[in-house]
């Protein structure tokens, strides 16, 4: 697959990294600060805004006990329930017309993230360009299923996948009539450390499925989504929020307005750094040349001196012989009276040809 279409952007190799401000829960309640987060990622360059689309009901069940209560005391919601920390971080859907609407008055690509098939034909009601399925709901094939019957591109997160995991879930996109899939590589992990990022996994994908490839990322700051483009990766999903400070379910491994900036400005340059295989002087480069190491005439000397290691150098500028000829010139001598400072060129020497 070479690109995909979305709304006004082409997605691909061919063109700048597509980024995506991934706004979660970082409204923390606030409808107003949810459009303050849109406006600030357009104001950053990002070119979409992603929801995520569920109620507390859909994801789990109200049970604060077992395995329904996160016991890890090194997760960002220990203590927690599940329905708890999801009734938190949803958007709620009475918001989603005023987010989207927003997004088309500042001309940012809008989709979500929708956890189950109410979710899809709520987002179809916003004839929504594209559908991302999250990590944790890849083995959820009729939710994949649902989503891809819409015909729209897909883009899919493999955090915690299997190879296999993968192959099922991409056969059952294609199944049910997705042909525009972008696979994302992720770790599923809040944050993640950058060396669990395995991006050298990113070709390998695209070489697997046939298909364009991403990320997800959730490590801290912008390094491992820049190095994800000289391995491939067209699309970039980055967390976003207003302030670290400012607290909220996602705010630890989200950027700030001044860091997706960075992000957007450094994966364009990192991708037009791409190029291809070439050798030789490019035009930026061809201005530099002339300040080469040259051979130079280091003494004043009169025609049929004898060159010598005192009166002549290897020096910059570029425009006598290339420093290769060092030895072949020793012993030989000159046609005419040369100047110190002057190059050394054949025409100046007495060949021995």
């Amino acid at each position: 697959m070479t690109a995909i279409a979305l709304g006004s952007y082409l997605i691909g190799p061919e063109s700048p990294p597509f980024i995506v401000a991934e706004m979660s829960g970082n409204h923390n309640g606030s409808l107003d600060r949810a459009l303050q987060l849109v406006d600030a990622a357009k104001l950053a360059g990002a070119h979409a805004i992603k929801l995520q689309t569920y109620t507390a009901d859909t994801m789990t069940l109200n049970i604060r006990d077992g395995e329904f209560l996160i016991t890890d005391p090194d997760s960002l919601w220990f203590g927690k329930s599940l329905y708890e920390l999801y009734q938190e971080a949803s958007t709620p859907w009475e918001w989603h017309a005023s987010i989207f609407q927003r997004c088309r008055e500042r001309a940012l690509l809008f989709f979500s993230t929708p956890f189950d098939s109410s979710a899809v034909d709520f987002l179809e009601t916003f004839d929504a360009p594209c559908y991302k399925i999250a990590s944790l709901e890849i083995t959820d094939h009729p939710l994949i299923r649902k989503a891809a019957s819409t015909g729209k591109p897909l883009i899919l997160s493999t955090g915690g996948a299997t190879l296999d995991e993968i192959k099922e879930a991409v056969a059952v996109a294609r199944g049910a009539g997705c042909h525009q899939l972008i696979l994302l590589k992720c770790t599923s992990a809040y944050p993640a450390p950058p060396e669990s990022a395995h991006l050298k996994t990113i070709p390998n994908l695209a070489e697997s499925f046939g298909t364009l490839v991403g990320i997800s990322d959730h490590t801290p700051g912008i390094g491992v989504a820049i190095a994800s483009v000289a391995l491939g990766a067209c699309f970039i999903e980055k967390h976003f929020t207003l302030s670290r400070s400012d607290g909220g379910v996602d705010s630890a491994f989200s950027l700030e307005p001044d860091e997706l900036k960075a992000l957007a400005v450094e994966s364009e340059r990192a991708w037009k750094a791409l190029g291809q295989v070439r050798y030789g002087p490019t035009k930026a480069e061809l201005g530099t040349l002339k300040f080469r190491r040259s051979l130079y005439f280091t003494q004043n000397l009169s025609a049929g001196a004898v060159i010598t290691a005192d009166n002549i150098r290897n020096i910059r500028p570029g425009s006598g012989l290339p420093p290769k000829e060092y030895e072949r010139l020793i012993g030989l001598t000159v046609k005419k009276d040369v100047k110190r400072g002057e190059p050394v060129r054949w025409e100046s020497v007495v060949s021995t040809l």
